[in-house]
């Protein structure tokens, strides 16, 4: 049975309290519809360039964003791997807003297998590993962490998972989440992806157990920021059957809720200026589309043309505004076309 050590220190007492305190206050604001969906967008893309980033993907912010806003067919393994964590990200925001998700050793297995697409073979993709791993200091290239051994991995997991669930109204989420986290890292479960999967079921954890703000935000900017720290921080050294009774938490739930702290930072003084963004500001006219699809269920461009006084062109910028929102979508073709929300 999994039972990790750990302290609970004035550091990580005074890190709890501040991050409930900016998620109270972040949720108490009440932004437009549109300004949250250009949050949201704008943190998805931070998390996958981000997390990404963190395990060598050499892509740009810029770049990353241009490929999330086009995707391109023919792509290499960088752009991939882009496209596959953007994916599920978008997907697992979907599943927590309408709570399809539960947290299992196969939704974990699910994420492993959707962030590895097309970039591992079928065998080693949505499975745990089946052969032995090693981990090497990226500076001197020389091993220093034997993961468990890949018979024992499975009943690692399970145990990770069963503590979680057993103490989720027992310890606070925060201290779990970070947990999980680190020990996951530990385990080393799959033979590629064990970075992207784990900070994407560390999401899940926290957005489950009642922390609705972390859809607007991406903790993995904080790891990125300097991913020797975050790899000296999760990791650790030496043989795990020998050492994984000795293991320490505590400093790294202390670096772990730092960077929360740090990320909701940004979120809370980026909000107002959101929310008066020519961008996401909606006019008067474009209000009329969504009240019109509020009430009827959809809208055509025959309906908008009486409703305003706007040239068929212009009309039809208005809707690909809205469309570029995230707001709209249109359905059908030509003129039979059609347009209702997202």
């Amino acid at each position: 049975m999994f039972k990790p050590k750990y302290s609970i220190t004035n550091k990580l007492l005074a890190n709890i309290k501040r991050i409930n305190q900016l998620v109270n206050e972040l949720n108490l604001h009440h932004f437009p519809h549109v300004v949250l969906v250009e949050l949201q967008r704008n943190a998805e893309e931070i998390s996958t360039y981000a997390s990404t980033s963190i395990e060598g993907n050499p892509l740009p912010l810029t770049d990353v964003k241009k490929i999330l806003k086009t995707r391109p067919q023919n792509i290499r393994e960088s752009e991939q791997e882009v496209l596959n964590y953007n994916e599920i990200l978008k997907e697992i925001n979907v599943k927590l807003n309408q709570k399809m998700i539960f947290f299992t050793v196969d939704f974990i297995l699910f994420i492993q297998k959707k962030v590895t697409h097309k970039l591992l073979p079928p065998f080693h993709s949505g499975q745990f590993r089946r052969d032995a791993v090693f981990v090497n200091d990226p500076r001197s290239q020389k091993t220093i962490y034997w993961p468990p051994d890949h018979k024992d991995v499975l009943k690692l997991v399970e145990d990770l998972v069963g503590f979680v669930k057993s103490n989720k109204n027992i310890i606070d989420p925060l201290i779990l989440a970070g947990i999980f986290h680190k020990q996951m890292v530990i385990i080393h479960p799959f033979m590629d992806g064990n970075g992207r999967t784990t900070r994407l079921a560390t999401k899940i954890l926290l957005a489950e157990m009642g922390l609705n703000t972390f859809n607007l935000f991406s903790f993995e900017n904080y790891y990125n920021k300097n991913v020797t720290k975050y790899f000296e921080k999760i990791g650790v050294r030496g043989n795990y059957y020998d050492i994984y009774s000795t293991i320490d938490f505590t400093l790294w739930l202390e670096y772990f809720t730092d960077g929360i702290i740090d990320e909701l930072l940004r979120v809370e003084k980026n909000l107002p200026q959101q929310a008066i963004s020519p961008k996401t500001q909606l006019q008067p006219y474009l209000l009329k589309i969504l009240e019109f699809i509020k009430q009827k269920g959809f809208i055509t461009d025959h309906d908008y043309s009486k409703l305003v006084k706007r040239a068929r062109a212009t009309r039809h910028l208005d809707f690909k505004k809205l469309i570029g929102l995230g707001l709209i979508v249109m359905k059908g073709k030509s003129k039979a076309s059609y347009y209702t929300f997202k």
